[in-house]
């Protein structure tokens, strides 16, 4: 992308001609679902307790009425009100870097996954990854897919970046790994049952960055995305992601402009993913040497379905994002949400250059 960038170690070459097929990632869905999770918009923030610690029982209290206590089969005493499932609501902050994760207004459950942590680099300089992971909901356990890919693109990442591995190699194995993890819950006996291993199986999109004191990755298969955004907003965003879908192809292919194509129903439709029965795995990787310390969002279209262009992502990440990201992230979601909240909605925020080890979001 253009701006204030030198490229190092340039992306792999651009997608093939449009693969012979396409897959949907998105199923019909009902008209509307009933809200079982707190609108975080709204709803006030209880205290979070220590990490590794869990929350006892009779000391939740129901997210409905605020008042009654939920009883063992999550529901509330007073109410009667359904409790959120875990995955429903998710939030984590890893260092300097912080992701939130929401069912959204209309699914019926959340299928998006992520994972942030940190690293350290052998010359002991700090390393922050994001993963994020979006479930194919027209595949079989979406859910448990994108929860693997995340989880086993994490631990690869953490495992050979302090092993000095290149962030671009490392983020190329991470994928990689990813696939694998995914490919692999096709054999479980959960996905076999009933239909053959190569039958819509488990599925999802992968998109992930590591930022370093000067270096800036990103990774990629299908259409989920990564932004930067200068800390200085005079100074343009970018998109330094290019979808695996209809539109990205038909916009490369000079057959439509991109208003066009993502007009077009067939817009989402995605041409890469990972699973037993995806096309040949083509792990996407780029690298950047910013000049300027900005914010990365990593996303899915959960989010950029409601600032889609780089300059109006900017204009809702909030100012302060590089030293609250957490505040950030939920700032995202919320406008997310307000533009109606078709779908899950996940995005992790870090900030550029990594900060020293010790430093969080304020």
């Amino acid at each position: 992308p253009g701006g204030p960038w030198s490229a190092h170690d340039a992306p792999a070459d651009p997608p093939a001609s449009p693969a012979t097929g396409v897959r949907f990632d998105r199923s019909p869905q009902p008209e509307e679902y009933p809200l079982q999770a707190p609108d975080p918009r709204v709803a006030s923030e209880p205290p979070t307790p220590p990490e590794g610690t869990r929350m006892p029982e009779a000391a939740r209290m129901c997210v409905a009425c605020r008042a009654g206590r939920v009883d063992h089969d999550g529901y509330c005493e007073n109410c009667g009100h359904a409790q959120p499932r875990e995955r429903d609501h998710m939030e984590q902050e890893a260092g300097p870097a912080a992701a939130v994760s929401d069912r959204g207004l209309r699914h019926h459950r959340n299928e998006d996954a992520f994972a942030v942590a940190c690293a350290t680099l052998p010359d002991g300089r700090p390393a922050v990854t994001a993963v994020v992971c979006d479930g194919v909901s027209s595949a079989t356990r979406p859910d448990d897919a994108s929860a693997a890919a995340s989880r086993a693109a994490s631990q690869a990442l953490l495992a050979a970046l302090p092993r000095g591995t290149h962030p671009q190699q490392a983020m190329h194995e991470a994928i990689v790994a990813a696939s694998e993890a995914v490919n692999a819950l096709a054999a479980e006996p959960a996905t076999a049952r009933g239909q053959g291993p190569h039958q819509n199986a488990p599925a999802c999109t992968f998109v992930g960055s590591v930022v370093t004191a000067e270096l800036l990755v990103v990774g990629w298969v299908g259409d989920s995305r990564v932004y930067w955004v200068p800390a200085d907003r005079g100074t343009p965003a970018a998109r330094l992601t290019e979808d695996d879908s209809w539109a990205a192809q038909m916009v490369a292919a000079g057959l439509m402009n991109e208003a066009e194509a993502y007009a077009d129903e067939r817009a989402h439709a995605i041409t890469g993913w990972l699973g037993a029965d995806a096309y040949e795995l083509e792990p996407h990787t780029a690298s950047f040497k910013p000049d300027r310390p900005g914010v990365v969002i990593v996303c899915t279209d959960g989010l950029w379905n409601y600032a889609e262009a780089a300059g109006h992502m900017a204009e809702v990440l909030p100012l302060d994002a590089g030293a609250r990201p957490l505040h950030a992230a939920r700032v995202l979601l919320g406008h997310a949400l307000d533009g109606g909240g078709h779908d899950n909605v996940t995005v992790a925020v870090l900030p550029f250059p990594a900060p020293p080890a010790g430093a969080g979001s304020a």
